[in-house]
């Protein structure tokens, strides 16, 4: 039992993985990754750095003296200065060229613009893996006629399979925006104090094209290709937003799934799974709450007020850069990762767990189908001779007859068999039956599945089969 207040989404939520892309150890190893970096492609190019002072760097770059560190910045109150001199007591002799023409957001910029492709990989994995979970449950139902609803009221029929399409469908788009960040994606690089490299330049004696030469170089060591090509001292703080939208559309999407199983709960047709041991309500003995569904909304609802908090820093920086964007930064950028790695786990438990009434959801198409049906009764009527004005104004008769019965008196619907009795139905009374058969009412549904499964879902499992297998854990 903690004394002080920690955040549920380390402590309740979000997994241990992203949790530790995030955490401080990470972002200090990164920071002397990147000190290396410069120092041995700075020896490369020329400048007083030699290998004994490179290789004495490499052998401390990670027994980090965190409580120095710690120490330090309490007295000199920077962090990244607090750093340089608990890394240079460990390598005495490479002291004098630690950080050697770079500013703080040499490391802070670079470093976490790296921590965010990490976290964009975890989710990219997670997000492949739901896809693979609701390709194969859109499948197997692929065939199950269901109630399709419009303003939430009793629509055309649809299956199982094809509503399950519709979430995919969100999720393909969510897929193809990480994959856009993905290929976009860029470091600061080596740009100097407010984005003009002027200190490089000191340093190679006003060579330009060693400057730009030691940026290539860095980039490569730290194993990326792409850098901005002009900055202030910061990397551009719209990234962040582009990266938070779409993090936020990954929300909407599982918003929207999260919801439509809680409605589906209710109708008692799909349930989301629930454990042995599992306490639905502490009064009522006998509920099972869709707790999984309703934590995901709650989780996402908070991933969709982020955005705009980004757009605000990124609106608010003056000229090459002001601090008031570091501490909000700090909490919104890891807030929103571990938000919707917390989300994709619940999405992985739920959808590899569904559960269905099959029963319950040829009831409920039954109790609707036969004023869904009508039309195709009266179609029948009109190719055996009969008036399709006059068949159209009894059907209305019947059917708000019908409705007064199950609405004012609570009746079960017998509009089939008020029909079936009808002399003006005569000629389908004896096929009624086949007539509605609630496969016919599906449409294409079942190979429209198949089709975009096919077309658009398979092709993206393939090509990263090797993430497949991952399965979703809900903490508590």
């Amino acid at each position: 039992m903690k004394s002080v207040y920690e955040n549920p989404l380390g402590t309740r939520y979000a997994s241990r993985e992203m949790q530790e892309n995030f955490g401080d150890e990470k972002r200090f190893r990164l920071w002397r990754k990147l000190w290396i970096a410069l120092a041995e492609s700075e020896m490369e190019l020329g400048l007083p750095v030699t290998e004994e002072q490179v290789a004495e760097m490499k052998a401390h770059a990670e027994d980090i003296d965190y409580a120095r560190a710690e120490e330090l910045e309490r007295e000199v109150r920077h962090d990244v200065m607090a750093h340089v001199r608990t890394f240079g007591e460990a390598a005495p002799k490479a002291m004098p060229i630690i950080h050697l023409g770079a500013t703080s957001c040499f490391v802070d910029c670079n470093s976490e613009l790296m921590i965010l492709r990490d976290g964009i990989d975890i989710l990219l994995r997670k997000l492949v893996n739901v896809m693979d979970k609701l390709r194969t449950f859109a499948l197997k139902y692929k065939d199950l006629p269901t109630l399709g609803f419009t303003h939430l009221q009793p629509a055309q029929l649809t299956t199982v399979g094809k509503r399950a399409t519709l979430w995919l469908q969100d999720l393909l788009l969510d897929y193809e925006n990480l994959i856009t960040l993905r290929e976009r994606f860029r470091l600061r690089g080596v740009k100097g104090t407010t984005g003009t490299q002027a200190s490089f330049l000191e340093l190679f004696d006003g060579d330009g094209e060693k400057v730009k030469e030691l940026e290539r170089r860095v980039v490569e060591k730290l194993g990326y290709k792409k850098v901005y090509g002009v900055t202030g001292q910061t990397y551009p703080r719209k990234f962040d937003y582009n990266v938070l939208c779409v993090l936020s559309e990954i929300a909407q999407s599982a918003y929207k799934f999260s919801n439509d199983i809680r409605l589906l709960q209710n109708m008692k047709e799909v349930e989301e799974p629930f454990e042995k041991n599992q306490i639905g309500s502490s009064a009522m003995a006998y509920k099972r709450n869709p707790m999984r569904s309703e934590r995901m909304g709650s989780l996402c609802r908070y991933m969709l007020s982020l955005p705009v908090n980004a757009a605000m820093t990124a609106s608010t920086q003056w000229f090459e850069r002001t601090l008031d964007d570091s501490a909000n930064r700090r909490i919104v950028n890891a807030q929103a990762f571990l938000t919707v790695d917390a989300v994709l786990n619940l999405y992985l438990n739920i959808s590899e767990n569904l559960v269905v009434y099959e029963k319950v959801i040829e009831k409920h198409v039954k109790a609707e189908l036969p004023f869904m049906a009508t039309e195709n009764i009266m179609m029948e009527c009109v190719k055996a001779g009969g008036n399709r004005q006059e068949l159209h104004e009894r059907i209305r008769v019947l059917s708000m007859e019908e409705g007064k019965a199950v609405k004012e008196e609570g009746k079960e619907n017998d509009l089939l068999e008020r029909i079936r009795l009808d002399p003006m139905f005569s000629a389908v009374s004896g096929r009624l039956d086949e007539i509605l058969d609630a496969k016919k009412f599906v449409g294409r549904a079942p190979a429209q599945v198949e089709e975009f499964i096919a077309a658009e879902i398979d092709p993206i499992l393939e090509r990263n089969r090797f993430l497949l297998g991952e399965k979703g854990e809900v903490r508590v």
